[in-house]
C-alpha cells in the first residue's frame, strides 16, 4: 500500500483547506459518478479509485448530511492510499443529488422535519439490500481486487450503517470503520453492537467525547460484545466533539482527524 504522504504531498490545515485540496479530480486517479442498481431503485455514488492496477473496495457510508463535496474530497484521499471507493447517497430512495442539507438544518424544527422521512426510511432491512447491491457493484469493476477484502466506513449514522455493511456480505467485508458514530448500542434486537457475531471483520470505533454523554455505558458494551463474538476491536473515545473527522462539519478537528485516518489506514492494510 502506498504512503499517503508521499502520494498527497503537504496538505492545508484546517476544514476549508481539507476540502479544497482534494475537491477536483486527482492525478493518478479515476473517478465518475455511477448509479449503482439495487433491490429499491438507483443509486447515484461517487466511484474512485487508483487509475491502475486492482485494489481492495471500500463501501463509504456519509453522514446525515449526506453525500457532498467534503465526502467526495474524503474519498479521493483514501482512493490515493490504494483503494477503490464507492461513496454512496444513502438517501435515494427519496432524495436525489444534491441533497441541499446543512448542519444547521437539524436545529431548525421545520427543516428538521422534512429530513426525518429520509432517515426513517434507511431501515436495517433496506441498508442490508443496499450494502449487498454496494458490494456487488464493487466486485464487478475491474479496478477492484476480489481476492482481497472489502472495507466500509461510516460518519454519525453512517456508522450504524457500516456495521449492517458487514453483517449483510460477510463473505467480503474484511474490515468496519464507524466514526463518532450514532445508535450503536440500542435495545433493538438488531441493534449495530449485536451484529458482532454476524460478522468477519476487524473494527475500529472511534466515538468522540460527547457522543455517549446521555449513554455513558455505550462504549463498554461494544467492547464487551466485540469481545464475546470474537471479533477483533479497537475502541477509543477521542478528544473531539461528535463530527471531528469531516472537514466541512462544524467540529472538525483537524489533528485528532488526522490520527483517526492514520488508523483506518491500519485497519484496511488488513483486507
Amino acid at each position: 500500500m502506498c504512503d499517503e504522504t508521499t502520494v498527497l504531498g503537504e496538505r492545508p490545515a484546517g476544514g476549508a483547506g481539507e476540502v479544497a485540496a482534494f475537491t477536483a479530480p486527482q492525478a493518478g486517479l479515476s473517478e465518475a459518478m455511477v448509479d449503482v442498481r439495487t433491490d429499491d431503485g438507483t443509486c447515484e455514488a461517487f466511484f474512485v479509485h487508483p487509475a491502475g492496477g486492482r485494489h481492495p473496495g471500500v463501501i463509504f457510508w456519509p453522514d446525515a448530511i449526506g453525500l457532498r463535496d467534503a465526502k467526495k474530497a474524503m474519498a479521493r484521499r483514501l482512493a490515493a492510499s490504494g483503494y477503490a471507493v464507492l461513496a454512496v447517497n444513502q438517501y435515494y430512495r427519496n432524495a436525489r443529488l444534491p441533497l441541499g442539507i446543512a448542519f444547521s438544518d437539524f436545529g431548525d424544527a421545520e427543516k428538521r422535519a422534512r429530513l426525518m422521512p429520509l432517515i426513517r426510511a434507511l431501515t436495517s432491512d433496506a441498508l442490508t439490500r443496499d450494502a449487498r447491491a454496494f458490494a456487488a457493484f464493487l466486485d464487478s469493476q475491474a479496478a477492484v481486487d476480489t481476492g482481497r477484502g472489502i472495507g466500509t466506513q461510516g460518519y454519525c449514522m453512517g456508522g450504524g450503517q457500516a456495521f449492517r455493511t458487514g453483517a449483510a456480505v460477510p463473505e467480503r467485508v474484511g474490515a468496519v470503520a464507524s466514526f463518532h458514530g450514532g445508535g450503536l448500542v440500542t435495545d433493538a434486537p438488531d441493534s449495530p453492537h449485536r451484529l458482532f457475531a454476524m460478522t468477519n471483520a476487524a473494527f475500529l470505533i472511534l466515538p468522540g467525547r460527547d457522543d455517549h454523554a446521555g449513554q455513558p455505558e455505550a462504549v463498554g458494551l461494544l467492547r464487551e460484545a466485540a469481545a464475546a463474538a470474537g471479533r477483533p476491536a479497537e475502541i477509543e473515545v477521542y478528544n473531539a466533539d461528535h463530527g471531528w473527522c469531516v472537514p466541512d462539519a462544524p467540529a472538525y478537528d483537524a489533528g485528532e482527524a488526522d490520527r483517526a485516518w492514520g488508523r483506518l489506514l491500519a485497519l484496511y492494510a488488513g483486507l
